[in-house]
């Protein structure tokens, strides 16, 4: 299996602290968040890995080179303009042949990608045989900022409403930015074009009645997403309260 980690966003809400760095080379505890993503890639046996870049690429690609000093092998994208999160990795079809994760860049997470990646293929060759993607889930405080999914009793996602406005929220479930997908996922997606997973191909799926499923996080895991000055704190915070119970 393959991943794409999605590193070219400019990290806006951070100000300062990304005007000269992406925002997924932030520390954390010492360590730029994007290489504890590369490591924790590398523990679930995933070594061949894609980034995305965009906002300063040399921050990126003078760090980590082609990613063999950890173990793994790294092929960079460099987008001239964003493309969005599915327009990043259809610029990669090529290179993501087999089923891969998506992980977006600034996630700072403990979860367990070798348990949802089996809940994955299970389904797929279980009920599921044209399942396109799974993804991972998890409560947040803030609806309005995420996107949010409805599934049934069985984990079938049945309605994902990207970013909705206050009164229009349904639920606190939204999508944590881990997914599987199968690689012909990218057919549904143009060439060349600003196209997002959330905004544009999970509706757009879902419309055409393509099996799209969610595993929530365990009670032992847990996920940050760093991308605002509340969020890149609280990351520090669990990082260090990890570190001293060891």
């Amino acid at each position: 299996m393959k991943a794409l980690i999605l590193a070219a966003g400019k990290g806006t809400r951070l100000q300062q602290l990304t005007l000269n760095c992406p925002k997924p080379m932030l520390a954390v505890q010492g360590q730029p968040l994007l290489a504890h993503l590369v490591v924790w890639l590398r523990t679930h046996q995933i070594t061949q890995i894609a980034m995305n870049l965009h906002h300063c690429p040399e921050v990126i690609t003078e760090y980590f080179g082609d990613g063999r000093h950890l173990g793994v092998a790294i092929t960079y994208s460099h987008e001239q303009t964003l493309l969005g999160t599915a327009g990043a990795a259809k610029r990669l079809q090529t290179f993501l042949d087999e089923p891969f994760v998506v992980v977006y860049g600034d996630l700072y997470t403990n979860l367990d990608l070798t348990r949802l990646i089996g809940f994955h293929h299970r389904h797929k060759m279980g009920a599921f045989p044209d399942l396109l993607a799974t993804l991972a889930l998890y409560r947040v405080p803030n609806p309005t900022e995420c996107g949010l999914v409805e599934q049934d009793s069985v984990g079938r996602i049945t309605r994902f409403v990207e970013k909705p406005p206050p009164e229009q929220v349904f639920t606190d479930l939204a999508n944590a930015g881990v997914l599987i997908c199968e690689p012909h996922i990218l057919e549904a997606v143009p060439n060349d074009t600003v196209y997002d997973f959330g905004r544009d191909l999970f509706p757009e799926r879902l419309e055409a009645g393509c099996p799209l499923l969610g595993q929530p996080l365990a009670d032992n895991e847990f996920l940050i997403d760093i991308g605002t000055p509340n969020g890149y704190a609280r990351a520090q915070q669990c990082a260090a309260k990890t570190i001293a119970g060891r």
